[in-house]
Formats: C-alpha cells, structure tokens, sequence
C-alpha cells in the first residue's frame, strides 16, 4: 500500500508534465502571471487617485513576463528585468499589492530552486530592499503606516524564497536517494557476481577433489592388480574387489555432487549426513593400502573438538595430499602427523620416496596443492608444500582449531554444502 499523499502524487505529476513540455507551461504561466499583475496594476486605496500613466503598467508588466520566460537558462536575469519592473511600477504610482508582485515572486522562486543558496540570498536581499524603499517612498501608499509598507513587501517576497529552497531541498534529497539506491543496487551485483566466483571456484575445489582421489586411487589398483594378475591371482581379485567399490564410491560422490548443484531449496529434497572429517581417516587409510600405499597416523598432543569446517579442511588437505603421493611419488609408504599444539592443529603429510620422483612438478601443473592452500586459507590456516631435502615430499598446513569469525561464515557453508552431498 502506497504512503504517498494525494497532494505529493499530483506535484510529482505535475513536475513530471512540465519536464516534457517546459516552453508551454512557461507561456501558460507567463499569460497568467501577467493577468494578475493586470489586475494589479488597477487596485487603488480607498480615497486615493490612480496613477496618471495607464498604460505603464501593463507594458512594464509585460516586459517582467517576457522576461521569466527565459527564467531556465537565465533566472538571474530574469529577476534583475522583474525586479526593475515591479520597482518602476511602484515608483510611478501603483499600488504595491500581491497581484503587482506576482512576476517578481514568481522569478524569486525559480531562482531559489535552480541556484545556490548564496546567489538566492543576495538577489533576494537586493531585491527586497529596492522592493521596500520603493514602498515607503510610494505616492500610493501614503495613507499606509510606514511599519506596513515595509513589513508587507518583506514577507510576501520572502514566500517564495522559502517555498523554492524547500524544493531545492527536496530534489536534493530525491536525487540522494536515487543515487544511494543506485549505488546499492551496483554493490548488490557486485557481490552477487562475487558470491557466484567463489561458489563457482568451491565447487571446482570439491569436484577436483572427489574426482581426483577416487580416480588415482583406481588406476593404482588397477596397475597393481595388473603387475600381480599371474603371480598372485587371490591378492589380484581382491585388488579388483576395492577397484570396484573406489569406483562405485566415486561415482555416488560425482552424483551426489552434481545433483546438489540442480536441486531446489526444498528440505526435504536430500538427506544430509554428516561431512567427512578426520574421523574418516582410517577409511582413507583402508582404500590407499588398496592402491599398494602404506599409510601410518601419528597423533601427538590431546585431541580436540574441531569446528565443522575446520574438520573437513583437514581432512579433505590429507585425502588431496595421499592422492598427489598416490599420482606422483614412486613412494610404497607414506606419514600423516597430527599435532594438537595450543589453539592450531598442525598436519605434515609427507613421503619418503626418491628426490627425484617427488611431485615438485604438480606445483605447477595440476590443481592438487592450490586447492589445498585455498582451503587452508579459508578457514584462517597456512599450508606449505615441497620436496624434502632428505628425498619424498612434504605438505605441512597449521589449521586453527575454532576458525574467527569472518572465515567461520564461509567454512561453515562449505561444510554444510558438503553435508548435503556426502554419500
């Protein structure tokens, strides 16, 4: 329901008329104006004799409303011509009546409403006080107290002054709010255009890391059930046996992925479960014994309760890091080394294979450590990645175990998000 009064809809209407056809309301408005300064120009006090010059006063009158006419482009102008005229009037005789002031009051206001508020009190000023020295010195205001000659024009010329700074006013501020409006509707985009990137990149982040743990998880098994298949045929069934659930995990992980990003906000749409933290590393250390990796995890100091994206950064940076020595390192073992120091969590995962086999290359090449390290940093953690001088490769990242708040907001939607796909 709309709060706008009539009266405001009318003006608005009324401005919104005038923007498309200025030159004719500004005849209408001149031809009126000039009808009440007319009129004016034959009221006389009682008693008193109108002034010998008839015609004066239209033709002044007349020149006063050529004038506004060119009130847009020129209201200075304009109220100097309006402001001679009406004095000359006065001057001559006429009797100083609102209906004699309304082209002058007219160029007032539209002074008031196009210039600063300096130019509006110094025209103002100079034309009030010609305005009141030509009363008291008028033949036709004689028989008028000199207090009402002088207040009367006062306060009939400084109407409009008043009425045209409010409007000033009032555009002013409609013009702020549109363009505050304006201004939160670009900061909106804005952030719009941002939220889809960084969901866009979280997306990239989750699909790299189903992908591609479960696929180097099968081909390992498929190449060692191939180098076993005539020397060990029972150790090569098995072999075959988890590169069947490796591949039918990846598969309910891709779809579980892929189904979260089509469906709608309905909550009864899936089922969530809980994400993967490192309560699910020694299933991760089952399926890499599969691949022929030897994966031994070391606990130092008191375990502690991690946020739930805390949780599934650690564990999603161990899961990428045993797929890069998996991919990458001519490596038969590999070490996890969880240390709960303090207020961080700080895990090394790293290799003893040879120097030269190290996967110094992926640096570069793949996504594996940038995934990472971007995980790490969303929730206020570090991660450092690179080969050991003594041979193998090595990725260390210190984690906070309760992420602050500004990085809490965005680990707890990945997390939630996570939930919601997990198979």
């Amino acid at each position: 329901m709309s709060t706008t009064s009539p009266e405001r809809r009318y003006a608005d209407r009324l401005e919104q008329f005038t923007d498309r056809h200025p030159l004719a309301v500004d005849v209408v408005v001149a031809l009126t104006l000039m009808g009440c300064a007319t009129l004016g120009s034959n009221l006389t006090l009682p008693g008193a004799d109108p002034p010998d010059q008839d015609k004066a006063a239209t033709l002044l009158m007349g020149v006063s409303c050529l004038a506004l006419l060119k009130h847009r482009s020129h209201p200075r102008t304009s109220v100097a011509v309006t402001a001679v005229c009406t004095v000359v009037a006065v001057a001559l005789g006429y009797l100083l009546t609102p209906l004699l002031l309304a082209p002058i009051m007219a160029a007032l206001y539209w002074l008031a409403t196009q210039t600063d508020r300096r130019t509006t009190r110094v025209y103002g000023v100079t034309t009030m006080a010609a305005l009141v020295v030509a009363a008291v010195f008028s033949d036709s205001m004689g028989h008028v107290s000199l207090l009402l000659r002088t207040i009367g024009p006062f306060f009939w010329l400084l109407l409009p002054l008043a009425a045209g700074n409010m409007t000033r006013l009032r555009r002013a501020y409609l013009q702020a709010v549109q363009a505050r409006a304006e201004h939160a509707e670009r900061t909106r985009e804005e952030e719009a255009r941002l939220r889809v990137t960084e969901e866009r990149m979280r997306i990239a982040r989750e699909l790299h890391d189903v992908v591609a743990h479960h696929l180097a998880l099968a081909n390992a098994q498929a190449g060692t059930a191939a180098h076993l298949a005539l020397t060990s045929p029972e150790q090569t069934k098995k072999i075959l046996t988890d590169l069947t659930g490796t591949t039918s995990s990846a598969l309910r992980e891709l779809k579980a992925t892929l189904g979260l990003l089509r469906q709608n906000d309905d909550p009864d749409s899936a089922t969530l479960e809980p994400s993967p933290g490192l309560a699910r590393l020694p299933e991760l250390v089952v399926a890499c014994a599969s691949a022929g990796l030897t994966v031994t995890v070391g606990t130092e100091g008191e375990p502690r309760g991690l946020s739930p994206g805390v949780d599934l950064t650690a564990f999603r940076i161990v899961q990428e890091a045993l797929t890069n020595v998996t991919k990458h390192a001519a490596a038969e073992t590999a070490q996890v080394r969880l240390v709960y120091s303090g207020s961080r969590l700080l895990i090394t995962v790293s290799n003893d294979g040879p120097a030269a086999a190290a996967p110094e290359g992926a640096l570069s090449r793949g996504f594996g450590v940038i995934g990472m390290r971007e995980r790490a940093h969303s929730v206020g953690g570090e991660l450092c990645a690179g080969p050991r001088p003594e041979g193998g490769f090595e990725v260390t990242t210190a984690l906070p175990l309760q992420p602050s708040s500004t990085t809490a907001a965005a680990a707890t939607a990945a997390a939630a998000a996570e939930e919601s796909r997990t198979p």
